[in-house]
């Protein structure tokens, strides 16, 4: 049970606060170890993270001083921006691909379709407009020569993004279809970890940009060692709300009371029901690629724009000296013995994709090296039943609290709102981020005006069907295979009454006439409970806190 809790829900470790230690630690960076081999090179910076937080600070203080400031201590040149149109970006995890379908699919505000290309063996990204007449080709099809069809007037294109074929076009004419204008834009793309990746810009130049740049790579996800859940669900909140919410230990055990699995506090320490506690958070090297985070047992990294992962180690019950294992960072207020974690490692990525402004998309990878034989027994959508409720409990909260902070202004977030503790410092250093090298939102590039889509009903906003079930290949086979077996539960229950009726009761006994009737009772009531059970984990869950 503790494996399947494990895989459902991100895990977030809390660390005892020693208060005696508070000032110190705050008025400087733990030396932090080396992370795991999936890190990426960054500029050599020197970064110190500052607290101003006392035990007798007062409330006033906190209004012109931020609790956590990062200061970089060496050069940067004041015009350095984060460029969002030099990045790779996830599009979709490959198992949830269909190659016999193109697929639509928007990031960065681009509207692009995926296909495989048989000849090539390969997936394609294309721009999802048909020369001809703009028509969406992720509405199109394969041709039986592996061609991307656009059907509004039958135009096909190869892996190249070349017009192989006009079918208004005289076979004795001139050859219109090798125009450059009857090509399609195709975008550079890649798989890499299992997920397909693309380069937001179609220019010639970019061809050959895996040569130069490659999208951050997390050796874990090949690791045969490791067995991984991946999910993925489009969000109705935007890129930013999205990744600092995953960046924040210290919701949890409110925003996800009673479906999260986590370590509970004893009585002595438990301040309320939920039982949150100071968590300590240290920053380091934030620069124009990310950041790196630290906190009890394990460490972070954030790759920009997309990659935020956290890795851990378990508690075992051996208890040996205090050391350091596999670049983890033991706290300091485990002085007298630490947990032996050489062997139950796990990792939690998370790919946080800009779609358009209050939209999102998340991939999600859970990794382990222990109970690896579970996930070739459960089937992937048990898991995703979890995972999208967990989801869904903050997902009403977000959605109002992006329109918040477009009231107040992106950039005005720090002074807005009033992050006291050190249980928001990686929050705090997205934001800071953001600020500092995008002016606090994502660089749309004139594509929007500004202003979020408006607020559907609540039904209509967590609808998990069209953002996760026809996304999802485990899921979408589920929920066919579900009704289905409703379909036949009902039929065999009216067919069982129909035999109970056209039977004669002379020669059948009485018993096998109450035995029918049962039978057709229970597969009643089964197709009804299967019914809601479908509705409940398919399309729509609420979630009450104030019921919880």
């Amino acid at each position: 049970m503790d494996v399947l809790k494990f895989s459902s829900v991100p895990l977030h470790f809390t660390a005892k606060l020693n208060k005696s230690r508070f000032l110190k630690q705050c008025l400087q960076v733990n030396l932090l170890p080396s992370l795991p081999s999936s890190s990426i090179s960054r500029y050599s910076r020197r970064f110190k993270l500052r607290a101003s937080v006392s035990s007798t600070i007062s409330t006033e203080e906190f209004e012109f001083a931020s609790p956590f400031e990062v200061e970089a201590e060496s050069e940067r040149r004041v015009d350095e921006r984060f460029d969002w149109y030099a990045q790779w970006y996830p599009i979709m995890p490959i198992c949830d691909l269909d190659k016999r379908v193109p697929h639509g699919k928007t990031v960065m505000g681009i509207d692009v379709v995926v296909w495989w290309d048989k000849n090539e063996s390969a997936w394609k990204v294309f721009e999802d407009l048909c020369p001809h007449r703009l028509a969406p080709l992720s509405e199109g099809r394969i041709d039986q020569w592996g061609r991307l069809q656009c059907v509004y007037h039958g135009w096909c294109f190869n892996g190249s993004g070349d017009c192989k074929f006009i079918p208004q076009a005289p076979p004795d004419g001139p050859p219109v279809h090798t125009s450059k204008r009857a090509c399609v834009a195709v975008y550079p793309s890649i798989v890499q970890n299992d997920i397909l990746w693309f380069w937001p810009n179609s220019d010639p130049q970019y061809k050959d940009i895996l040569v130069k740049k490659n999208p951050p790579y997390i050796p874990e996800l090949d690791d045969p060692s490791y067995t991984k859940l991946i999910s993925n669900r489009d969000l109705p909140y935007g890129y930013e709300v999205l990744t600092e919410n995953l960046m924040d230990p210290a919701h949890v055990p409110y925003a996800h009371y009673g479906i999260m699995g986590r370590q509970q506090p004893n009585n002595r320490e438990k301040a309320d029901r939920e039982g949150g506690k100071p968590i300590e958070i240290f920053i380091k090297d934030l620069d124009a690629y990310g950041f790196i985070s630290n906190q009890e047992l394990g460490n972070s990294q954030f790759f920009a724009p997309c990659v935020f992962y956290t890795s851990f180690s378990l508690r075992s019950k051996k208890r040996t000296p205090k050391h350091q294992d596999n670049g983890a960072l033991l706290s300091a207020e485990n002085n007298a013995e630490a947990p032996n974690t050489s062997q139950r490692k796990a990792m939690l990525v998370f790919m946080c994709i800009p779609v358009s402004p209050g939209r999102s998309r998340l991939i999600f990878v859970s990794l382990r090296n222990f109970a690896i034989g579970i996930d070739r027994i459960i089937p992937r959508w048990v898991f995703h039943v979890g995972q999208n409720l967990i989801l869904d409990s903050d997902l009403y909260l977000l959605h109002v609290e992006e329109r918040k902070i477009l009231d107040v202004g992106p950039s005005n977030w720090q002074k807005a709102c009033f992050v006291p503790t050190k249980s928001d410092a990686k929050v705090v250093a997205f934001r800071r981020w953001l600020n500092k090298y995008s002016d606090g939102h994502v660089d749309w590039r004139g594509k929007f005006s500004g202003i979020l889509p408006p607020s559907p009903p609540k039904e209509q906003l967590m609808d998990r069907y069209w953002s996760h079930v026809v996304n999802c290949s485990s899921c979408n086979g589920a929920y066919k295979g579900l009704n289905t077996l409703e379909v036949v539960l009902q039929v065999i229950s009216i067919a069982l009454l129909g035999v109970f009726a056209a039977t004669n009761q002379s020669l059948v006994s009485g018993t096998a006439r109450i035995v029918m009737v049962a039978m057709a009772v229970l597969c009643f009531a089964a197709s009804k409970w299967l019914s809601h059970f479908i509705y409940k984990n398919f399309h729509f869950h609420d979630y009450n806190h104030a019921l919880r």
